[in-house]
């Protein structure tokens, strides 16, 4: 099965990073592009940019609104079923994200939400 890691896109790569997808819709504040290593940036699969505009309005009291919505946003997307075709291969898949918020962000759902997947594959 693979494995999901988290890590910022400010820290620096390892060689234990595997398969490295930026998961956040717009480029990381101050990050130029030539210095982050990904393999793949997987903005499809990031929150719409309604919920996710609605959540950064108030962050800790909607978080459980949020989780919700943003799991039946995957549950429903087609970019969601290909991205899971393209890193079943991996051993290791590191999800790069840019908040400073380490538990109240959109990685950590799509962590919780591609495990779950990839666990009954």
């Amino acid at each position: 099965m693979t494995e999901i890691k988290l890590k910022r896109v400010y820290e620096d790569p390892e060689n234990d990073d595997g398969f490295r997808v930026l998961v956040d819709r717009l480029w990381p504040r101050g990050m130029r592009k030539d210095h982050l290593k990904y393999d793949l940036w997987a903005k499809d699969i990031t929150p719409s940019p309604n919920l996710r505009k609605w959540f950064h309005e108030d962050i800790k009291n909607r978080w459980d609104d949020f989780v919700a919505m943003y799991q039946k946003e995957l549950d429903g997307a087609d970019a969601v079923k290909d991205f899971i075709k393209k890193i079943e291969s991996y051993n290791i898949v590191t999800l790069l994200y840019a908040s400073r918020e380490p538990v109240y962000n959109h990685a950590n759902i799509l962590k919780a939400y591609l495990e779950k997947v990839l666990g009954k594959m």
